[in-house]
């Protein structure tokens, strides 16, 4: 496997808020106010992310505080520009006064100071495969962002990430929620991170080995890898698959007319939903992770298994 799996490691499990913002740049509340909000939805870890502006805060209202920051980089298209977080920074970045610093650069300048990058909201920002997979030291991207989704309906970008992992390029993948307006697109989406300890150093490495999965909604509680197969436990679903390069992988869904794709569910709720699949593996597939989603449409994703 590419990276740790957190289902088969000891350790805390952290429920974390890694991308949002405050009215130190386009957010709606205070860093303080924020930190309490998140606090009370049940989040166990933050990452400030405003843009241009690295905001940090001791660790408060029992919250582990990532220092992190928002930037924008150049890619070769004109009149376009790449979002990206910058986790764990150690730095303050200075805004340019004309033309952002391209991406690979934008990376270079992250990584130089300790800090982990991800490609933020790809289908929002309108980007191509070509424009990002040759950066080198680039941890990953988001798979969801629910401001994105809320506001123009382009937060799911699934599509890139299968994208980035057919063509080699093995990418970790965060659902975050991106927030402006706490209480309309806060407490959406969390990144699940497996540590060592309650520090923010723990969590870095925990994100850093790919040691977490990222969810909408739905829990995964464990994930089990074979030589001929992967099962899978999770909270109620009505799908539970195994994606993979284009054509292949495996699905299993709910209901009378549910659809087996070598796939199988091996234990139900009462009403049907799944809370257990067993999901054919075959060596073939260049890779492989796993995607759940429940009765309200909302998913959970692993990082690649293999």
């Amino acid at each position: 496997m590419p990276f740790d799996s957190p289902f088969e490691c000891a350790g805390l499990w952290l429920r974390c808020a890694l991308h949002m913002h405050t009215t130190n740049s386009d957010g709606e509340l205070a860093p303080e106010l924020l930190l309490r909000h998140y606090a009370r939805a049940g989040y166990d870890a933050v990452a400030i992310t405003d843009h241009w502006v690295r905001t940090v805060v001791d660790e408060t209202e029992g919250l582990v505080v990532l220092p992190g920051v928002e930037l924008n980089a150049t890619i070769a298209r004109a009149g376009s520009d790449a979002h990206v977080l910058a986790l764990g920074v150690e730095a303050d970045p200075i805004e340019p006064g004309r033309d952002f610093p391209g991406l690979q650069e934008t990376v270079d300048w992250i990584r130089a100071n300790s800090g982990l990058a991800f490609l933020a909201h790809p289908y929002w920002s309108g980007l191509q495969l070509h424009e990002f997979a040759d950066c080198d030291g680039l941890a990953g991207l988001e798979v969801f962002n629910a401001g994105c989704e809320l506001e123009v309906g382009r937060g799911l970008s699934a599509v890139h990430w299968d994208q980035a992992l057919e063509a080699g390029k093995p990418l970790l993948a965060l659902a975050t929620d991106d927030s402006h307006h706490p209480g309309f697109d806060s407490g959406h989406a969390s990144v699940f991170a497996r540590v060592d300890a309650r520090t923010p150093a723990a969590l870095v490495d925990s994100l850093a080995a790919g040691r977490f999965y990222s969810s909408a909604g739905p829990t995964i509680e464990q994930v089990i890898v074979e030589e001929d197969a992967v099962t899978v436990r999770c909270s109620p679903a009505v799908r539970v698959a195994l994606v993979s390069a284009r054509t292949l992988g495996a699905s299993t869904t709910m209901g009378r007319m549910g659809y087996q794709s070598r796939a199988a569910a091996t234990a139900r709720t009462p009403a049907g939903e799944i809370v257990e699949a067993r999901l054919e593996r075959w060596r073939s597939l260049p890779y492989g992770r796993v995607e759940i989603t429940d009765a309200r449409g909302r998913r959970a994703w692993t990082n690649p298994l293999w």
